[in-house]
């Protein structure tokens, strides 16, 4: 029988838990919203700051700090504990937020969305952590089910929250609300969170941190610039090909001799890791490539407004929600989660294919319903993969394992992210080039396709569509990858128990 969802069987009482459930989704949202609080709000900020073909940066820069900032965080809170690790997480957060309302120029927001990555990819990773601290694998689906939907649940406030905001505010309100929030979250934390001293005398692996960093940029750097501006074989882009295989290569050899690794390299002997983290970065390429074009799309193609344009993501963030839920409590109740992301993998699949064929005539409805089977699609794959790898990995590395999970989906973001953003960068380049008479198809604006001659309009709508339509399709075949890694994930047995936080061993006992 499975316990009730508020009850912890090693007799920790119920309201603890409940207060410390609600400080992991205070954290949550507050890092959450950091992520996607931009994307309707892009078109007016570049608009401001930039042109059309910097759009993708402001959300690059953010996922690939992110991506950096999960492992470190993740490993400091298994050797420092979560509540210390986590407000300063808050605090790296809320000085990006203010850096980015600050800017004056759109590589100034790119810093700040930097910053502000770094404290909110830890805030993620830790906040999920500390779930696995107090509760046992076998209950822990649902709780991570559920987090999946808060998760969710911001990602569908934050388009709406941001484009109600430019729409009615100065865009840099988008960041300065941060700062109540991260007050509110930090004062729960210090209240609720116990202070637990350190596992043993901390080791922190800078070299490790530091070539982690730079693989992570140098990678991100070739998906963005290779092919427009900079052609692949160009002896530019060779020499970032020897810098990046020299980084990878190095943190590797860090790695094999750190003392406490950043990213320790035997969990990669684990099948369900490394099963997990596959899947998640296909599945982070395929999210944050539809979060960034969509409402995209719909502004500049179909002449919404920044709010209503919001709107389109709505159904995505429903079926996430939905579909994280469902699957967390049906791990709880059956102790299974191998098929789970099978199907849904295939789902996301012929979504991205549907949304492939977008055109300025495609109905609404339509985009609608591509996008919520593309949440659907998403949803169970996050909850699953944290949980299966938390259930594979030793207890003592359940921190640095969680982070993982966040720091893979966000690589295949971030590269992801950069990618498309170059095909499509291409793309105008070709569909458009000679239709503006010389004028720069990338620096294209809302604001200046709305006021061309109709004619010129349909035109350009129609170019940017099929500028797009590689962009999905990409997405569609990197989701029937997915499908047939998950495949290989292992069923292994979800414990009643609370794993020991300094045990070498994970915690797979048979439930009784």
């Amino acid at each position: 029988m499975s316990q009730d969802l508020h009850t912890h069987p090693d007799g920790v009482d119920r309201a603890k838990l409940k207060l410390t459930f609600v400080a992991v989704v205070s954290v949550l949202l507050l890092a959450s919203l950091g992520q996607t609080v931009v994307t309707t709000a892009l078109p007016i900020i570049v608009g401001e700051l930039g042109g059309l073909d910097q759009i993708t940066w402001v959300i690059t820069a953010y996922l690939m700090a992110a991506t950096v900032g999960a492992p470190v965080f993740g490993k400091l809170g298994d050797l420092y504990g979560r509540k210390r690790v986590l407000q300063i997480g808050i605090g790296v957060f809320l000085l990006g937020s203010l850096l980015s309302a600050s800017a004056g120029s759109i590589w100034t927001l790119v810093l700040g969305r930097f910053v502000q990555g770094l404290g909110g990819g830890g805030l993620i990773v830790v906040s999920m952590a500390t779930v696995a601290d107090v509760v046992p694998p076998r209950q822990r689906g649902r709780y991570q089910g559920f987090l999946g939907g808060v998760f969710g649940f911001s990602t569908v406030i934050g388009p709406l929250a941001g484009g109600f905001i430019v729409q009615h505010f100065h865009w840099s309100w988008m960041f300065l609300l941060n700062v109540p929030l991260g007050l509110v979250a930090f004062t729960i934390l210090a209240i609720v969170l116990e202070s637990l001293p350190p596992r043993r005398k901390p080791v922190i692996d800078y070299a490790g941190a530091g070539l982690l960093a730079a693989t992570l940029s140098l990678a991100v750097i070739i998906a963005s610039i290779g092919g427009n501006p900079v052609p692949w074989t160009s002896p530019v882009m060779l020499a970032l090909y020897a810098a990046l295989a020299v980084a990878l290569g190095a943190f590797i050899t860090a790695e094999y001799r750190a003392k406490e690794p950043v990213l320790p390299l035997q969990l990669f002997r684990i099948n369900n890791f490394v099963v997990s983290n596959t899947v998640g970065t296909i599945i982070g390429v395929a999210m944050f490539g539809t979060i960034t074009f969509v409402p995209m799309f719909m502004q500049v193609v179909k002449g919404l407004s920044p709010a209503q344009s919001g709107l389109f993501i709505f159904p995505m963030m429903l079926g996430m929600i939905t579909a994280s839920t469902l699957s967390g409590i049906f791990m709880s109740r059956t102790g299974r989660y191998r098929i789970l992301p099978v199907f849904s993998t295939l789902l996301l699949a012929v979504a991205m294919g549907a949304l492939s064929t977008l055109s300025p005539s495609t109905p609404n409805w339509l985009i609608v319903v591509c996008v919520m089977a593309a949440g659907i699609g998403i949803g169970p794959v996050m909850g699953v993969g944290v949980t299966a790898i938390q259930n594979s990995v030793p207890g003592n590395m359940v921190g640095v394992g969680t982070a993982s999970a966040n720091m893979f989906r966000l690589i295949g973001g971030s590269l992801g992210t950069a990618l498309f953003g170059a095909i499509f960068s291409h793309g105008l380049t070709r569909e458009l080039g000679s239709a503006l008479g010389g004028a720069n198809p990338r620096a294209l604006t809302a604001q200046a396709i709305s006021a061309m001659d109709p004619d010129l309009q349909a035109q350009v709508g129609l170019g940017i569509a099929h500028a797009l339509q590689p962009v999905f399709l990409i997405g569609a075949v990197m989701a029937c990858l997915a499908c047939l890694v998950a495949l290989l994930m292992v069923e292994l047995p979800l414990s009643d128990r609370v794993p020991d936080r300094n045990s070498n061993e994970p915690a797979t006992v048979p439930a009784e």
